[in-house]
């Protein structure tokens, strides 16, 4: 099933079916979010698919069957089913200057000031969607490989993010034997540039099972491994991933004021773009996702550093070090928000796949089914479980990254105060 590229070029197939009928969908249907199908199944069905399922459990498991980069890599490989090699078109390298996550958190901080028409006008939905669609195809046409996927797209730096917590890893069964096998042809056919034998994160791993099929020893394996195994290494985490994690931590808890908050004003504010009181809006935005979240997580760094005593390492340094306590609360606070956000929203799904385009028709019945979404008590136990967890892993970590508990101490505080804030805003 793995070996063979037709399962996942069915899926592929299908998923980019609906994904050019959601950009349709978005153009000509109802402008009335609630009612069209580009904003119901792109922010309330996949949206809290890849929260809830598709990261925790999978990783980059939606990026082997995203349909945006596929007509690209296609064009680039001059065949659907074929893989890289000496017919794949040449590329040019992606400039070294912008091989991290900073694009990526640049387009989070985007996507942070216009979310809210984003996720509820389904024009601008569609206008994103192929916005991407066209810049991913436009890219792979001028430099090689998955150069939008790795360095560009903004859900893929949120996935690659925090597929370092899930279970699924590509890996090597028999080093020497790699070693040994001159033609790497496992690292010719990656469309990541990734080299399994030396695969220490699966971060800028896509899943896509090329390096699995191209073996010709049957020397590589996809494997499950504990939930949350590379946290304590901080494995190829850099001073931007940490960056953008401190982005993720900020855009749950402001998402969650604007959607799920009970401050109509400030959802008012975030709708009305351009206004005196959205700039006001955008600026405290970026004042709480550049300047002050990144400045207690750095005060807190910077205390824990005084505290080692031994083996302190240069301020920077320390800043990527202590990093990894930032994934997990950071993912079960998306997981909690959206678990919070779908139970409201979701009664909105059959009535649009009844009448997809808004145009009165009644496929399934169901058109006149009025939405009665709420949230449960179930849903807000879930929440806490969620926030609990996050926090637990988090201080997990701390103890294993640092020398002592005095050290691990204003760690624990940052951990504490946002998990705090977060299960404030979610739960009251």
């Amino acid at each position: 099933m793995l070996r063979s590229r037709w399962p996942q070029f069915i899926l592929r197939a299908l998923i980019l079916a609906g994904f050019i009928f959601t950009i349709l969908s978005g153009f000509l249907g109802s402008q009335v979010g609630s009612h069209n199908f580009a904003i119901i199944f792109v922010w309330i069905a996949w949206w809290s698919a890849l929260k809830l399922f598709f990261i925790p459990l999978g990783g980059r498991t939606w990026c082997s069957i995203c349909p945006i980069p596929l007509p690209g890599e296609w064009l680039q490989n001059k065949g659907i089913l074929r893989s890289r090699g000496p017919q794949t078109r040449p590329g040019k390298r992606w400039p070294r200057l912008w091989r991290n996550a900073w694009l990526p958190v640049f387009g989070f901080v985007l996507v942070g000031w216009f979310g809210a028409i984003i996720l509820t006008a389904p024009r601008v939905t569609a206008f994103v969607l192929l916005g991407l669609f066209l810049l991913a195809t436009m890219l792979s046409l001028i430099y090689e490989r998955r150069a939008f996927c790795r360095h560009v797209c903004p859900v893929g730096g949120f996935i690659g993010l925090y597929a370092r917590l899930a279970p699924p890893v590509i890996s090597v069964n028999e080093p020497s034997l790699c070693a040994l096998h001159t033609e790497k042809t496992c690292y010719e056919v990656c469309p990541w540039e990734q080299y399994p034998p030396a695969l220490k994160t699966s971060a800028n791993c896509g899943l896509c099972l090329e390096c699995l099929r191209a073996c010709p020893y049957n020397n590589i394996s996809l494997r499950l491994r504990p939930w949350g195994a590379e946290l304590p290494l901080a494995a190829k985490m850099g001073l931007d991933d940490v960056f953008l994690a401190l982005t993720m931590l900020t855009t749950a808890a402001i998402d969650t004021v604007i959607f799920l908050g009970p401050w109509g004003i400030l959802r008012s504010v975030a709708y009305t773009i351009g206004s005196p009181a959205w700039w006001i809006f955008a600026a405290s935005f970026l004042l709480l996702t550049l300047v002050i979240i990144p400045a207690f997580y750095t005060l807190a760094v910077w205390v824990a550093e005084r505290i080692r005593k031994k083996e302190r390492f240069s301020f920077k340094r320390s800043l990527v070090y202590y990093g990894p306590i930032l994934l997990p609360i950071g993912l079960t606070s998306w997981m909690a928000f959206t678990l919070a956000f779908a139970s409201t929203k979701s009664s909105y799904l059959l009535p649009v796949l009844s009448d997809p385009l808004g145009w009165g028709w009644n496929l399934l019945g169901l058109t006149n089914h009025v939405p009665t979404g709420q949230t449960s008590s179930f849903s807000l136990a879930l929440q806490t479980l969620l926030l609990a967890g996050g926090a637990m892993s988090a201080t997990e970590t701390a103890r294993k990254l640092s020398r002592s508990t005095r050290e691990s101490i204003p760690l624990l505080a940052f951990i504490a105060t946002y998990t705090w804030i977060m299960l404030w805003l979610l739960l009251g």
